[in-house]
């Protein structure tokens, strides 16, 4: 089978409606609208996936970075690609909550495109985080690496000059896990158990979401001894 073949055959696997030829709108209707519900009850049945199987995780996470803030401790955030976006996310969601909650500090070690670059093309793009964890990072902060692979060698050397550092590390990745899962140096692991990459990230934004409203409520009622034991 060719590329071109391939790469079609996945696009109709995702987007069946699109191979629709007899040109019958109401037909091409019902394929799309067939196909966004097979989509959504995936990302629903995914999502009660890593809600059963991480509950406790969740709340011992979220009371271990309120105990981070609480103390001082700063978020700092990193991913590749589509996960820098999610990384970006999650560093607002804790800086900017909106006024109805608190906002704490986080730096998205993505944001900063001239460091990035400068990184990248002086040194390494394997080092893109490490060395900004390594300027950054004080003990007592959090790392918190996104990936749908686990795979990512930036993370993995983010993770091990964090926990070298003495950083709280946290790591959220896809499929069974990769390299991640046989990291020693990721405290907190969440893996969403899905080989597409669509329903990963879905998956992952709820729970790292999840995670910053557990987060703000360990803080909002007095300290992360308090936190819920129901991430609902």
């Amino acid at each position: 089978m060719s590329t071109l073949d391939a790469d079609t055959d996945a696009v109709a696997s995702l987007y069946p409606f699109l191979s629709t030829s007899d040109g019958d709108v109401d037909a091409v209707l019902d394929e799309v609208r067939k196909s966004t519900e097979d989509k959504a009850r995936e990302i629903m049945g995914l999502r009660e996936q890593v809600k059963s199987r991480y509950r406790a995780e969740i709340v011992a996470c979220a009371s271990a970075m309120a105990a981070r803030f609480a103390a001082g401790g700063r978020l700092l955030t990193f991913g590749n690609g589509g996960s820098s976006t999610d990384a970006q996310d999650l560093a607002s969601l804790f800086l900017s909550p909106g006024r109805s909650a608190r906002p704490l500090p986080a730096i998205g070690l993505t944001s900063d495109i001239a460091v990035v670059t400068a990184l990248s093309n002086d040194i390494g793009f394997d080092v893109v985080f490490a060395r900004q964890i390594g300027a950054f990072g004080r003990r007592g902060d959090i790392a918190v690496g996104l990936s749908t692979s686990g795979n990512s060698a930036n993370l993995l050397g983010a993770f091990a000059e964090a926990a070298q550092r003495g950083l709280l590390t946290v790591g959220i990745a896809g499929d069974k896990g990769g390299r991640m899962a046989e990291s020693e140096h990721v405290d907190h692991l969440f893996v969403v158990p899905s080989a597409s990459v669509h329903r990963i990230q879905e998956a992952q934004t709820t729970l790292y979401h999840a995670l910053w409203e557990m987060t703000l409520m360990a803080l909002g009622s007095g300290g992360a001894a308090d936190v819920p034991g129901d991430p609902r």
